[in-house]
Protein backbone atom coordinates (compact mmCIF):
# COMPACT_ATOMS: atom_id res chain seq x y z
CA UNK A 1 0.00 0.00 0.00
CA UNK A 2 0.83 3.48 -0.74
CA UNK A 3 2.23 5.64 1.77
CA UNK A 4 0.43 8.84 3.16
CA UNK A 5 2.78 11.97 3.65
CA UNK A 6 2.29 15.62 4.93
CA UNK A 7 4.72 18.42 4.34
CA UNK A 8 4.30 21.53 6.39
CA UNK A 9 6.34 24.50 6.51
CA UNK A 10 6.06 25.66 10.47
CA UNK A 11 7.11 28.31 12.81
CA UNK A 12 9.40 27.27 15.85
CA UNK A 13 6.58 27.74 18.35
CA UNK A 14 4.22 25.38 15.83
CA UNK A 15 2.18 27.43 13.80
CA UNK A 16 1.77 26.42 9.76
CA UNK A 17 -0.08 30.03 9.10
CA UNK A 18 -0.36 33.27 11.39
CA UNK A 19 -3.35 35.37 12.30
CA UNK A 20 -5.85 36.99 10.66
CA UNK A 21 -6.00 35.05 7.26
CA UNK A 22 -7.48 37.03 4.98
CA UNK A 23 -7.98 37.25 0.95
CA UNK A 24 -4.79 39.70 1.02
CA UNK A 25 -3.49 37.55 3.68
CA UNK A 26 -3.90 33.38 3.28
CA UNK A 27 -1.20 32.48 5.29
CA UNK A 28 -1.81 35.31 8.13
CA UNK A 29 -0.51 38.75 8.12
CA UNK A 30 3.98 37.95 7.55
CA UNK A 31 3.67 34.38 7.78
CA UNK A 32 3.51 33.29 4.39
CA UNK A 33 6.35 35.22 3.21
CA UNK A 34 8.34 34.21 6.63
CA UNK A 35 7.82 30.03 6.84
CA UNK A 36 8.15 29.77 2.96
CA UNK A 37 11.59 31.99 2.30
CA UNK A 38 13.81 29.07 1.89
CA UNK A 39 11.64 27.81 -1.02
CA UNK A 40 12.13 30.77 -2.51
CA UNK A 41 15.54 32.41 -1.72
CA UNK A 42 17.02 29.12 -2.33
CA UNK A 43 15.53 26.63 -4.08
CA UNK A 44 18.44 25.05 -5.59
CA UNK A 45 19.75 23.87 -1.85
CA UNK A 46 16.23 22.53 -1.30
CA UNK A 47 15.14 20.89 -4.43
CA UNK A 48 14.96 17.27 -2.91
CA UNK A 49 12.64 18.41 -0.12
CA UNK A 50 10.52 21.07 -3.24
CA UNK A 51 10.31 17.61 -5.04
CA UNK A 52 9.14 15.48 -2.57
CA UNK A 53 6.19 17.94 -1.86
CA UNK A 54 5.15 18.03 -5.26
CA UNK A 55 5.86 14.02 -5.94
CA UNK A 56 2.72 12.66 -4.73
CA UNK A 57 0.19 11.06 -6.79
CA UNK A 58 -2.81 12.86 -5.44
CA UNK A 59 -3.43 15.24 -2.57
CA UNK A 60 -5.97 16.02 -0.28
CA UNK A 61 -6.65 19.82 1.44
CA UNK A 62 -8.94 21.20 3.28
CA UNK A 63 -11.49 23.50 2.34
CA UNK A 64 -9.59 26.57 4.20
CA UNK A 65 -6.41 26.18 1.73
CA UNK A 66 -8.53 26.11 -1.46
CA UNK A 67 -10.29 29.29 -0.67
CA UNK A 68 -11.47 31.91 1.84
CA UNK A 69 -14.94 30.95 1.61
CA UNK A 70 -17.08 28.67 3.84
CA UNK A 71 -20.65 28.39 2.51
CA UNK A 72 -21.99 28.24 -0.99
CA UNK A 73 -19.27 27.80 -3.37
CA UNK A 74 -18.43 30.90 -5.39
CA UNK A 75 -18.07 28.96 -8.51
CA UNK A 76 -15.98 31.88 -10.09
CA UNK A 77 -13.24 30.76 -7.44
CA UNK A 78 -10.88 27.98 -8.07
CA UNK A 79 -7.99 28.54 -5.76
CA UNK A 80 -4.96 30.53 -4.94
CA UNK A 81 -2.75 29.21 -7.51
CA UNK A 82 -4.29 31.01 -10.99
CA UNK A 83 -4.95 28.44 -13.56
CA UNK A 84 -2.12 26.21 -13.20
CA UNK A 85 -2.22 25.25 -9.67
CA UNK A 86 1.46 23.12 -8.86
CA UNK A 87 -0.32 20.05 -8.12
CA UNK A 88 -0.43 18.52 -11.20
CA UNK A 89 -2.39 15.67 -9.98
CA UNK A 90 -6.23 14.73 -8.72
CA UNK A 91 -6.79 16.81 -5.82
CA UNK A 92 -9.44 16.22 -3.14
CA UNK A 93 -11.11 19.19 -1.14
CA UNK A 94 -12.98 18.43 1.85
CA UNK A 95 -16.05 20.45 2.31
CA UNK A 96 -19.87 20.27 3.28
CA UNK A 97 -21.16 21.76 0.30
CA UNK A 98 -21.01 19.82 -2.77
CA UNK A 99 -19.65 21.39 -6.44
CA UNK A 100 -18.61 19.69 -9.72
CA UNK A 101 -15.08 18.74 -10.11
CA UNK A 102 -12.60 21.29 -11.63
CA UNK A 103 -10.28 21.10 -14.53
CA UNK A 104 -7.38 23.17 -14.29
CA UNK A 105 -4.02 23.54 -16.45
CA UNK A 106 -1.18 21.21 -15.95
CA UNK A 107 -3.00 17.69 -15.18
CA UNK A 108 -4.65 19.07 -11.52
CA UNK A 109 -8.37 18.13 -11.05
CA UNK A 110 -10.11 19.39 -8.02
CA UNK A 111 -13.40 17.24 -6.58
CA UNK A 112 -15.23 17.99 -3.68
CA UNK A 113 -15.60 15.37 -1.29
CA UNK A 114 -18.34 16.18 1.62
CA UNK A 115 -17.82 12.41 2.48
CA UNK A 116 -15.13 13.13 5.49
CA UNK A 117 -11.43 12.65 5.42
CA UNK A 118 -11.65 8.44 5.32
CA UNK A 119 -13.83 9.13 1.97
CA UNK A 120 -11.38 12.02 1.01
CA UNK A 121 -8.51 9.01 1.56
CA UNK A 122 -9.71 6.37 0.08
CA UNK A 123 -10.56 8.76 -3.61
CA UNK A 124 -6.77 9.88 -2.96
CA UNK A 125 -5.72 6.31 -3.19
CA UNK A 126 -7.54 5.34 -5.74
CA UNK A 127 -6.61 7.88 -7.61
CA UNK A 128 -2.88 7.65 -6.87
CA UNK A 129 -2.39 3.86 -8.06
CA UNK A 130 0.86 3.05 -6.58
CA UNK A 131 2.43 6.39 -5.64
CA UNK A 132 1.90 8.21 -2.40
CA UNK A 133 -0.70 10.68 -1.10
CA UNK A 134 -0.26 13.72 0.34
CA UNK A 135 -2.04 15.35 3.02
CA UNK A 136 -1.86 19.15 1.54
CA UNK A 137 -3.05 21.40 4.40
CA UNK A 138 -4.30 23.28 5.97
CA UNK A 139 -3.67 22.86 10.15
CA UNK A 140 -6.67 21.61 10.99
CA UNK A 141 -7.06 18.93 7.93
CA UNK A 142 -3.28 17.55 8.80
CA UNK A 143 -4.53 17.71 12.39
CA UNK A 144 -7.57 15.43 11.84
CA UNK A 145 -5.82 12.75 9.99
CA UNK A 146 -2.58 12.71 12.43
CA UNK A 147 -5.43 12.11 15.37
CA UNK A 148 -7.17 9.51 13.22
CA UNK A 149 -3.84 7.77 12.45
CA UNK A 150 -3.76 8.12 9.02
CA UNK A 151 -0.64 9.16 8.41
CA UNK A 152 2.52 7.37 7.52
CA UNK A 153 5.48 10.25 7.13
CA UNK A 154 5.17 13.60 8.57
CA UNK A 155 8.30 16.00 7.14
CA UNK A 156 8.62 19.29 8.94
CA UNK A 157 10.21 22.27 7.73
CA UNK A 158 10.57 24.70 9.90
CA UNK A 159 11.71 28.64 9.65
CA UNK A 160 13.75 30.64 12.42
CA UNK A 161 10.64 32.62 13.31
CA UNK A 162 8.04 33.12 15.82
CA UNK A 163 4.26 34.07 14.49
CA UNK A 164 2.61 33.92 18.37
CA UNK A 165 -0.55 33.11 17.06
CA UNK A 166 -2.42 31.59 14.15
CA UNK A 167 -3.17 28.01 13.42
CA UNK A 168 -0.87 25.64 15.25
CA UNK A 169 -0.11 22.41 13.56
CA UNK A 170 -0.33 19.36 16.51
CA UNK A 171 -3.16 20.21 18.23
CA UNK A 172 -5.81 17.64 19.97
CA UNK A 173 -3.87 14.82 17.60
CA UNK A 174 -3.90 12.20 20.88
CA UNK A 175 -0.96 9.83 22.10
CA UNK A 176 1.05 10.00 18.48
CA UNK A 177 5.19 9.42 18.76
CA UNK A 178 7.34 10.63 15.91
CA UNK A 179 10.05 8.76 14.91
CA UNK A 180 12.90 10.44 13.24
CA UNK A 181 13.60 9.11 9.69
CA UNK A 182 17.41 10.43 8.84
CA UNK A 183 19.31 13.28 10.26
CA UNK A 184 17.71 17.27 10.03
CA UNK A 185 19.12 19.15 6.94
CA UNK A 186 18.77 22.52 6.14
CA UNK A 187 20.18 26.38 6.10
CA UNK A 188 20.11 29.13 7.81
CA UNK A 189 16.51 29.29 6.55
CA UNK A 190 14.91 26.30 7.51
CA UNK A 191 15.56 22.90 8.94
CA UNK A 192 13.90 19.83 7.60
CA UNK A 193 12.89 16.91 9.43
CA UNK A 194 11.54 13.93 8.91
CA UNK A 195 9.44 11.55 11.40
CA UNK A 196 7.46 8.04 10.92
CA UNK A 197 4.40 8.24 12.51
CA UNK A 198 3.51 5.87 15.27
CA UNK A 199 0.33 5.66 17.41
Amino acid sequence: MTKVTCDMAMSLDGFVAGPHQSMENPLGEGAGERLHQWMFDEPERHAAEIEGITAAGAFIMGRNMFGPGRGAWDLDWNGWWGDEPPYHAPVFVLTHHPRERVTMKGGTTFTFVIGGIEAALAQAREAAGDRDVAIAGGAATVNQYLAAGLIDELRLHVAPVILGGGERLLRDVGDITLEPLGAPSGTGLVTHLTYRVVR
